[in-house]
């Protein structure tokens, strides 16, 4: 009998070894942590983009911020903004746009807490640190 626990102990270890981390299922928080960082991320590639349209450049700003009320009307106004609609990763970047908004009014509307309505810090892009050598 003695035996028969060791491999079951030993087979319990193995396989809490073998599943990652992140076994947990995504909350609503974290789905919107995650979509809003492609969001900004993919904002910055097209800002940045060489090959993408002029009309880039006159698109609204997209800095986001989950924890800052005024993502929502950042949201809306980047989805209603009238340019650049025959640029195909503007509007993929809209889609996206949509569907956070969509997760943060309906799906997620009270698991959320927003920390500040500061409008203006979504209009200045957050720097990384400085790392000091």
């Amino acid at each position: 009998e003695l035996p028969t626990v060791r491999m079951l102990l030993l087979l319990f270890a193995l396989l809490s070894a073998a599943l990652p981390a992140s076994a947990a299922p995504p909350t609503c928080y974290s789905r919107v942590l995650s979509l809003s960082k492609e969001i900004t991320e993919s904002f910055k590639e097209l800002q940045t983009s060489k090959t993408v349209d002029s009309c880039v450049e006159t698109l609204p700003r997209l800095y986001l911020d989950i924890h800052n009320y005024c993502v929502l009307a950042k949201l809306r106004d980047f989805v209603a903004y009238p340019g650049c609609d025959r640029v195909v990763e503007v509007n993929e970047l809209k889609e996206k746009a949509r569907s956070l908004y969509t997760i943060l009014i309906s799906y997620c509307r009270r698991d959320l807490v927003f920390l500040t309505d500061d409008c203006n810090a979504l209009e200045i892009p957050i720097s990384p640190p400085i790392e000091h050598s």
